[in-house]
């Protein structure tokens, strides 16, 4: 964080040469866990996780954010009971998840540290008790510390209807950064090997915006070699687009999703039919590269 006008700010990279300022008006936790630099405070958006300065989530746009993630895989899917989530340390993927129908959730993320801090001043997502529940499976969600990657060797042999991997956004300018080895293709791969049949990989993809899409559309690319059906929602609301994967070949996803949309256990508060309609066309410059 730097000083500048009497108050704590952060300083959030958005690409080359350009950077975000959020105000912190009030350090609710902030340290170093053994995966990275956490910070949650209240900003003019409400509580916001931060990591590696990079914002997570607010208390304002999360519910936008996390159903343009959810509510595009549960329509796609084929049914919607068995449900892994690798990163997403809120816990409101496995929330939605139990709601969306699921009967049993694997959430899986490598920083416990992280994930109890959530729980513990986050008003949205896990509460203390929550996840004291989850940690030891008692309900429908098992919360599991370990490597998202070395995950996937534990599937069942049913496999999952839908998987969710929701991390921190790629370093397109970084090898060093843990995470980037969970957007590559031969993970995205892993990720549809596990699969059971008509199920469904989600991934948070980058920032559809032309002066920073290099991660959506390596992330566009890998999808369109692995997956037979790809879908793409971008938030109209929010500044992150998601990708979803089908092995077997859906002539028309959008109509899909549409067809389902009525009849899912989750009820979306941020999209509806329309949206459907308007976001699931990729941006010009990711169908038209080159």
């Amino acid at each position: 964080m730097i000083e500048l006008d009497g108050h704590r700010w952060i300083q959030e990279p958005m690409g080359a040469d350009l950077q975000r300022l959020w105000r912190i008006d009030e350090v609710l936790w902030e340290g170093d866990t053994a995966f990275q630099h956490v910070v949650i405070g209240r900003t003019g958006q409400g509580i916001s996780l931060f990591c590696d300065d990079d914002r997570q989530s607010t208390e304002f746009s999360q519910l936008v954010y996390h159903e343009a993630m959810m509510v595009p895989a549960f329509l796609l899917a084929a049914k919607v009971e068995r449900v892994l989530i690798i990163g997403s340390s809120e816990g409101v993927a496995s929330q939605m998840s139990v709601q969306a129908g699921a009967s049993r959730v694997d959430h899986v993320d490598i920083d416990q540290e992280c994930v109890r801090i959530c729980a513990e001043h986050l008003p949205y997502g896990y509460t203390t008790e929550e996840l004291s529940r989850a940690e030891s499976g008692d309900g429908p969600v098992a919360l599991h510390y370990a490597d998202g990657w070395g995950f996937l060797d534990q599937a069942p042999p049913e496999g999952y209807d839908v998987v969710v991997v929701d991390l921190p956004d790629e370093r397109a300018d970084s090898d060093d950064a843990q995470h980037n080895r969970l957007y590559g293709e031969e993970f995205v791969r892993r990720c549809q090997t596990v699969l059971s049949p008509g199920g469904v990989v989600a991934f948070q993809a980058g920032c559809p915006t032309v002066w920073r899409n290099e991660t959506l559309i390596r992330a566009y690319n890998r999808f369109r070699n692995v997956f037979d059906t790809v879908a793409y929602f971008g938030s109209d609301e929010h500044e992150w687009a998601f990708l979803f994967g089908r092995v077997e070949q859906v002539d028309d996803p959008t109509n899909v999703m549409l067809e389902a949309f009525p009849k899912i256990s989750y009820r979306p508060q941020t999209i509806d039919e329309a949206s459907l309609i308007g976001c699931t066309v990729p941006p010009y410059s990711v169908r038209n590269q080159g």
